[in-house]
């Protein structure tokens, strides 16, 4: 953006992360789209470029802005060289036939090796090494290289443009005062303000209120034509009218449907609660809100016993979810509590019927389940081969099988495993990060369902079940996890009048109890002398109203202790 002047030198780092989740984690998860002019060889060339996450858990983003290019920029890191992500998002471009442009950054780093990694491009991906350029963000050494490129290598749309409208919408978010915000490209036919277009697949009409490009930010144009990726004000109130992968096209003028894109598909599932009852109108907006820049989310209402009504929402990983609660709150003061992910298990019950089980305490406690299975991944490490060790333990710890075992140049090492995917709802991730300390990379893709030993984990406070807290665990983690999670709660709980018991259940056996002892006055302390059978009447006395408050008393656990508790492995 520097080099064509789209903003001055100097301007704050990381320009296109405009989340504040982004600039905290120092990660992107939005893609974002910007219009850039560049001069080369006496033609000024129009070039919109996006911006993806490199993330596993916001692949759904990558695979949306690739549907809407021609062409990438394959970017390696001189100092990591190739990771698990580079791998999976390589394919993902070649399967949709873009043109690459790979580029090795970071060549000022003092630990980079970039002959290394030009040398795993050619052997992994069979990319010419005189195609690859080596650049440096930082210094701008080999920047002058990489525009031209793009220019020469990738190839310009091929749309009509004296066609009839179609464009694709594939974002949109909400502003306050224009409603829904689309991100489009224009894929045949130009659109200007006041035109009427139609969304293909309701009907409904809606008259272009403003268009333009983003270069970086917003900048009316009046009209967008063939090519051109930019946005426009529709005039759509409902959240849910502003279907991501939609074709618009001009209004009683029919056209074929543009391919749009896959359903996203939830790997991990997680209950969203309000702190309390009041807030759940709010959060429902808040949701509805989020959900128009982030359509990867599946989002249905629940309710439960012990956190109220609430939201059941699927998410493409853990990161995801963390993600998408950070922004309820830093964007919409949202605050909420989620229960432990849980992932989708299949139950073939006895009568011959398969039920898909999202959280565990839906499951049938009848007794008439007769396999179990759970969903896996095909995962991909690419790691340092000193820590291969460590990374093969915790694969293996884990439940995993290995499947590959094969080297890719510059003492690195690519590993795949088919893992259960509960595992990475867990701490796997950072597990792994904290083993190789930080070096080794880490992707998956959606693998098979296989049998496992599953049962359902119940914690029972002074003897009433705590929905919320109930999992699916593996039959030779059950005692452990049970003892865990009782543990924790006789931690977090406080006293009360009556001794309170917690207990850990698995098919129909209790695996882990605690004891949090009741409160005690005392209440001999009046007595100064006299015959012993004084005190020992008030004892009996205050042992008989202890017994009957713990057969009348009732237990709750606050909200506030559940995030802990959702964390206890």
């Amino acid at each position: 953006m520097e080099a064509t002047g789209a903003i001055k030198k100097g301007m704050q780092a990381q320009y296109l992360d405009k989340l504040q989740v982004e600039r905290e984690r120092g990660i992107t998860v939005k893609a974002q789209t910007v219009s850039l002019v560049y001069r080369h060889e006496g033609l000024d060339y129009l070039l919109n470029l996006i911006d993806t996450p490199g993330h596993v858990d916001f692949s759904y983003e990558v695979s949306r802005s690739l549907a809407a290019c021609q062409g990438a920029l394959l970017l390696v890191d001189a100092a990591q060289g190739i990771q698990a992500q580079t791998v999976a998002n390589f394919y993902l471009a070649f399967e949709l036939g873009l043109d690459l442009v790979p580029i090795v950054n970071k060549i000022d780093l003092p630990s980079a090796d970039p002959q290394a990694c030009v040398e795993q491009l050619h052997s992994v991906f069979d990319l010419e090494p005189s195609r690859v350029l080596l650049v440096s963000a930082k210094t701008g050494v080999g920047l002058a290289d990489v525009l031209p490129a793009v220019v020469r290598s990738i190839a310009a749309p091929q749309g009509d443009p004296e066609g009839p409208l179609r464009m694709l919408l594939f974002d949109a978010f909400h502003d306050a005062y224009r409603g829904v915000v689309c991100l489009v490209e224009i894929v045949d036919g130009s659109v200007s303000v006041g035109d009427k277009v139609q969304a293909l697949s309701t009907g409904e009409e809606y008259e272009v209120q403003e268009v333009g490009l983003m270069a970086p930010d917003q900048f009316s144009t009046e009209k967008l034509l063939t090519g051109q990726v930019g946005y426009a004000v529709l005039g759509i109130r409902n959240l849910k009218a502003a279907r991501v992968g939609e074709t618009l096209h001009a209004a009683k003028v029919p056209v074929p449907a543009l391919p749009g894109f896959k359903a996203a598909k939830s790997m991990v599932y997680a209950g969203l609660y309000p702190m309390s009852g009041d807030e759940f109108e709010g959060l429902l907006l808040a949701i509805d809100r989020l959900m128009l820049s982030d359509a990867s989310v599946v989002v249905k209402r629940e309710n439960s016993d012990a956190l109220g009504p609430g939201f059941r929402c699927g998410f493409l990983g853990v990161l995801h979810m963390e993600v998408f609660m950070q922004r309820l709150q830093q964007e919409h003061g949202s605050d909420v509590v989620s229960t432990t992910p849980t992932v989708p298990y299949k139950l073939h019950l006895e009568d011959g019927s398969v039920m898909t089980l999202e959280r565990a305490s839906d499951y049938p406690v009848e007794g008439n389940v007769g396999e179990i299975e759970e969903p896996t991944v095909n995962a991909t490490i690419i790691a340092p081969n000193d820590v291969l060790g460590k990374v093969m333990d915790l694969c293996q710890g884990r439940r995993g099988t290995q499947t590959e075992h094969s080297a890719v140049g510059g003492d690195r090492t690519l590993l795949r495993y088919t893992l259960p995917l509960a595992e990475l709802a867990g701490d796997f991730y950072s597990e792994l990060k904290s083993r190789t300390q930080g070096y080794a990379s880490f992707d998956y893709d959606e693998g098979p369902y296989r049998t496992a030993e599953l049962q359902r984990l119940d914690i029972l406070a002074h003897g009433v079940p705590v929905d919320a807290l109930a999992r699916m665990v593996h039959r030779n983690d059950i005692i452990a996890c049970g003892k865990g999670l009782v543990g924790k709660l006789a931690e977090l709980l406080d006293r009360q009048q009556f001794e309170v018991i917690l207990q850990a259940t698995a098919n129909g056996k209790i695996v882990a109890r605690e004891t949090i002892r009741a409160m005690r006055k005392d209440v001999t302390s009046k007595c100064y002398g006299g015959d012993i059978t004084r005190k020992r009447k008030l004892l009996d006395k205050q042992k008989d109203g202890k017994r009957r408050m713990k057969r009348m008393g009732s237990i709750d656990v606050p909200q506030d202790l559940f995030p802990q508790l959702m964390r206890t492995r």
